[in-house]
């Protein structure tokens, strides 16, 4: 028993969501007991959509230092106006507006590839840069939209299955899946090892280019699907709906106990990273805590997490 626990709490994923357990007990001592299973469900349903983008940003960041895409927000703020415009209020229309999100996502996800091979451009400037014309084009195109999710659709994204979210469960399902892509085939197994080195990944005869697009157009797709499923869950397209999604899908990455210098990626993590977050943050609004405290935390808990990590590589 006592060997199962040391190889359970060997494994790094693992204080994520012993962390989110302990921002929940805390929550319920500082409310009495009450809510707690409310806080629990809502948690669940919010941290559905940083775990969705938080998979994208976890296989990009994998491929090595300097990997990351910073243009998440900008692409969900569009490809939510892009699916809300595609719907148009009609229910016969969901899949087409969905198709219409990811199309939009994958867009984006191909445009920072090539941004960053023909280019030549570090992949931070090169997505940061393609957000601000990603969000021109958002605002030219969706600012002003007044057009709700289609009734079925925006149920669809609030159902509950005996107090869990379907979409949560969807979502569960979706990063089993994902982990198996990274674990089991050869695409996943590439990730790991063009971050490892990839000098060396060259040498033994992986096709380093094509895997780099695969997985910028993955997170970019995964960022067009979240856009249309938050507006869905929020009843309506927004150009600012993706902002706070560009420290938390790195956050719950790195919490989650995935290397930032690539080449070591944990996907439960990303899961236990997401309901740290949300529960953590939905302390602090409970204790009135301002924005920008909230946002400092954020950045400091990112902060810590790397040091320890450096400083375990170190002792290593």
């Amino acid at each position: 028993m006592t060997a199962a626990l040391k190889t359970l709490l060997a494994r790094p994923w693992i204080w994520s969501f012993l962390g989110a357990a302990g921002v929940w007990v805390a929550a319920i001592v500082f409310t009495g007991g009450y809510g707690a299973g409310g806080m629990l469900t809502a948690a669940l349903s919010l941290a559905v959509f940083t775990v969705i983008v938080g998979v994208g940003q976890m296989f990009v960041i994998t491929l090595g230092p300097g990997n990351v895409d910073l243009s998440l927000p900008a692409n969900i703020g569009l490809a939510s106006a892009v699916a809300m415009k595609t719907m148009a209020g009609n229910d016969a229309w969901v899949a087409l507006g969905l198709a219409a999100a990811l199309a939009s996502g994958l867009a984006v996800g191909v445009a920072n590839y090539l941004l960053i091979w023909l280019l030549r451009i570090p992949p931070i400037i090169a997505t940061l840069s393609a957000s601000f014309i990603i969000q021109s084009v958002d605002i030219s195109y969706g600012r002003g939209l007044q057009i709700k999710p289609p009734p079925g659709f925006a149920d669809f994204t609030n159902i509950l299955i005996l107090g869990v979210p379907l979409l949560a469960i969807l979502a569960a399902l979706f990063a089993l899946g994902a982990n198996v892509a990274l674990h089991r085939t050869i695409w996943g197994r590439s990730v790991l090892a063009i971050g490892q080195n990839i000098r060396a990944a060259k040498l033994a005869g992986i096709r380093v280019e094509p895997v780099r697009f695969m997985t910028y157009a993955l997170c970019g797709a995964l960022g067009g699907l979240d856009g249309a499923l938050l507006a869905g869950y929020f009843r309506g397209a927004n150009v600012d709906i993706g902002n706070e999604y560009l420290l938390a899908s790195i956050a719950v990455v790195v919490i989650g106990g995935t290397s930032v210098s690539g080449g070591k990626a944990n996907l439960p993590g990303v899961w236990g990273g997401a309901l740290f977050l949300v529960l953590l943050l939905t302390m602090l609004n409970t204790f009135g805590v301002s924005a920008g405290v909230r946002l400092l935390l954020t950045g400091l808990i990112i902060v810590v997490v790397i040091t320890a990590a450096g400083g375990e590589k170190r002792a290593r």
